[in-house]
Protein backbone atom coordinates (compact mmCIF):
# COMPACT_ATOMS: atom_id res chain seq x y z
CA UNK A 1 0.00 0.00 0.00
CA UNK A 2 1.65 3.17 -1.02
CA UNK A 3 2.20 6.26 0.90
CA UNK A 4 -0.88 9.06 0.65
CA UNK A 5 1.94 11.76 1.85
CA UNK A 6 4.70 11.76 -0.55
CA UNK A 7 7.66 14.08 -0.83
CA UNK A 8 9.76 13.49 -4.04
CA UNK A 9 8.67 9.89 -4.13
CA UNK A 10 8.91 8.73 -0.49
CA UNK A 11 6.64 9.09 1.94
CA UNK A 12 6.76 12.08 4.15
CA UNK A 13 6.29 10.29 7.76
CA UNK A 14 9.07 7.88 7.47
CA UNK A 15 11.40 10.80 6.54
CA UNK A 16 10.56 13.29 9.52
CA UNK A 17 10.17 10.29 12.15
CA UNK A 18 14.08 10.21 12.58
CA UNK A 19 14.31 13.71 14.23
CA UNK A 20 11.63 13.47 16.64
CA UNK A 21 13.15 9.74 17.55
CA UNK A 22 16.88 10.97 17.28
CA UNK A 23 16.46 13.50 19.49
CA UNK A 24 13.85 12.14 21.87
CA UNK A 25 16.21 9.44 22.68
CA UNK A 26 19.02 11.43 22.48
CA UNK A 27 17.84 14.01 25.30
CA UNK A 28 17.84 11.10 27.83
CA UNK A 29 21.84 10.30 27.03
CA UNK A 30 21.86 13.42 28.01
CA UNK A 31 20.35 13.51 31.03
CA UNK A 32 22.58 10.59 31.63
CA UNK A 33 25.61 12.82 30.95
CA UNK A 34 24.19 15.06 33.70
CA UNK A 35 23.31 12.69 36.27
CA UNK A 36 27.29 11.41 35.98
CA UNK A 37 29.25 14.77 35.56
CA UNK A 38 26.62 17.01 37.45
CA UNK A 39 27.34 20.00 34.60
CA UNK A 40 24.28 21.35 34.16
CA UNK A 41 24.95 22.40 30.54
CA UNK A 42 23.99 18.53 29.60
CA UNK A 43 20.53 18.78 31.41
CA UNK A 44 19.93 22.29 29.52
CA UNK A 45 20.24 20.59 26.19
CA UNK A 46 18.24 17.99 26.93
CA UNK A 47 15.58 20.09 27.60
CA UNK A 48 15.93 21.75 24.46
CA UNK A 49 16.34 18.57 22.60
CA UNK A 50 13.14 17.50 24.19
CA UNK A 51 11.25 20.50 22.95
CA UNK A 52 12.61 19.96 19.59
CA UNK A 53 11.53 16.61 19.71
CA UNK A 54 7.74 17.42 20.31
CA UNK A 55 7.84 19.66 17.83
CA UNK A 56 9.15 17.11 15.22
CA UNK A 57 7.12 14.68 16.92
CA UNK A 58 3.87 16.60 16.35
CA UNK A 59 4.79 17.26 12.68
CA UNK A 60 5.41 13.88 11.29
CA UNK A 61 2.19 12.54 13.20
CA UNK A 62 0.09 14.57 11.00
CA UNK A 63 1.29 12.88 8.00
CA UNK A 64 1.24 9.16 10.22
CA UNK A 65 -2.08 10.03 10.34
CA UNK A 66 -3.05 10.64 6.53
CA UNK A 67 -1.22 7.44 5.92
CA UNK A 68 -3.04 5.95 8.84
CA UNK A 69 -6.76 6.78 7.32
CA UNK A 70 -5.75 5.28 4.04
CA UNK A 71 -5.67 1.70 5.54
CA UNK A 72 -8.56 -0.82 4.95
CA UNK A 73 -10.15 -1.07 8.27
CA UNK A 74 -10.00 -4.41 9.26
CA UNK A 75 -6.60 -5.22 8.55
CA UNK A 76 -4.31 -6.56 10.48
CA UNK A 77 -2.22 -3.10 9.57
CA UNK A 78 -4.95 -0.99 10.62
CA UNK A 79 -4.86 -2.83 13.86
CA UNK A 80 -0.77 -2.23 14.16
CA UNK A 81 -0.77 1.67 12.81
CA UNK A 82 -3.21 2.15 15.59
CA UNK A 83 -0.69 0.79 18.05
CA UNK A 84 1.89 2.35 17.03
CA UNK A 85 0.03 5.87 16.80
CA UNK A 86 -1.35 5.48 19.79
CA UNK A 87 1.64 4.58 21.49
CA UNK A 88 3.62 7.62 19.68
CA UNK A 89 1.39 9.88 21.39
CA UNK A 90 1.42 8.74 24.55
CA UNK A 91 5.87 8.73 24.26
CA UNK A 92 4.95 12.74 22.76
CA UNK A 93 2.98 12.93 25.95
CA UNK A 94 5.83 11.56 28.39
CA UNK A 95 7.96 13.59 26.73
CA UNK A 96 5.61 17.02 27.03
CA UNK A 97 5.38 15.96 30.87
CA UNK A 98 9.03 15.82 31.01
CA UNK A 99 9.50 19.15 29.67
CA UNK A 100 6.62 20.68 32.11
CA UNK A 101 8.66 19.17 34.99
CA UNK A 102 12.32 20.74 33.96
CA UNK A 103 10.08 24.14 32.87
CA UNK A 104 11.15 25.88 35.71
CA UNK A 105 14.91 25.00 36.58
CA UNK A 106 15.92 23.25 32.97
CA UNK A 107 19.23 22.63 34.60
CA UNK A 108 18.32 20.60 36.92
CA UNK A 109 15.84 18.59 36.30
CA UNK A 110 13.96 16.58 39.43
CA UNK A 111 14.32 12.43 38.70
CA UNK A 112 10.62 12.03 37.43
CA UNK A 113 11.59 14.42 34.85
CA UNK A 114 14.19 11.96 33.77
CA UNK A 115 12.20 8.98 34.84
CA UNK A 116 9.16 9.98 32.54
CA UNK A 117 12.17 10.36 29.48
CA UNK A 118 13.00 7.18 30.33
CA UNK A 119 9.60 5.33 29.93
CA UNK A 120 9.09 7.68 26.75
CA UNK A 121 12.22 5.72 24.73
CA UNK A 122 11.42 2.56 26.32
CA UNK A 123 7.98 2.60 24.99
CA UNK A 124 8.96 4.67 21.49
CA UNK A 125 11.55 1.29 20.89
CA UNK A 126 8.36 -0.72 21.35
CA UNK A 127 6.17 1.84 18.59
CA UNK A 128 9.21 1.88 16.13
CA UNK A 129 9.26 -1.81 15.97
CA UNK A 130 5.65 -1.24 15.53
CA UNK A 131 6.24 0.89 12.88
CA UNK A 132 9.21 -1.51 11.37
CA UNK A 133 6.46 -4.13 11.05
CA UNK A 134 4.04 -1.79 9.11
CA UNK A 135 6.16 -0.84 6.46
CA UNK A 136 8.76 -3.96 6.00
CA UNK A 137 6.04 -7.16 7.04
CA UNK A 138 3.23 -5.37 6.26
CA UNK A 139 4.39 -3.26 2.95
CA UNK A 140 2.49 -0.17 4.09
CA UNK A 141 4.24 2.65 2.63
CA UNK A 142 5.73 0.60 -0.15
CA UNK A 143 5.14 1.55 -4.02
CA UNK A 144 3.37 -1.22 -5.63
CA UNK A 145 5.38 -3.09 -7.73
CA UNK A 146 8.63 -2.22 -5.53
CA UNK A 147 11.91 -4.59 -6.08
CA UNK A 148 15.75 -4.14 -6.50
CA UNK A 149 15.86 -2.93 -9.86
CA UNK A 150 13.14 -0.13 -9.96
CA UNK A 151 13.77 2.94 -11.36
CA UNK A 152 14.44 6.23 -9.56
CA UNK A 153 11.47 8.10 -7.58
CA UNK A 154 12.52 10.95 -8.99
CA UNK A 155 12.26 9.20 -12.77
CA UNK A 156 7.93 9.57 -12.73
CA UNK A 157 7.97 5.77 -13.67
CA UNK A 158 6.44 3.05 -12.07
CA UNK A 159 8.41 0.84 -9.80
CA UNK A 160 6.97 -1.69 -12.04
CA UNK A 161 8.41 -0.68 -15.14
CA UNK A 162 11.72 -3.21 -15.95
CA UNK A 163 10.46 -5.69 -13.02
CA UNK A 164 13.22 -8.63 -13.27
CA UNK A 165 12.73 -11.24 -10.89
CA UNK A 166 15.56 -12.82 -9.41
CA UNK A 167 17.25 -15.88 -10.32
CA UNK A 168 17.30 -18.61 -7.68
Amino acid sequence: MESRAKLFGHPVHQMLIVFPLGLLATSLLFDIVYLATDNPRWADIAYWMIASGIVGGLIAAIFGLVDFLAIPSGTRARRIGALHGIGNVIVVGLFAASWLVRYDAPMSPEAGAIVLSALGVALALFTGWLGGELVDRLAVGVDTGAHLDAPSSLSNRPATEHHRVAQR
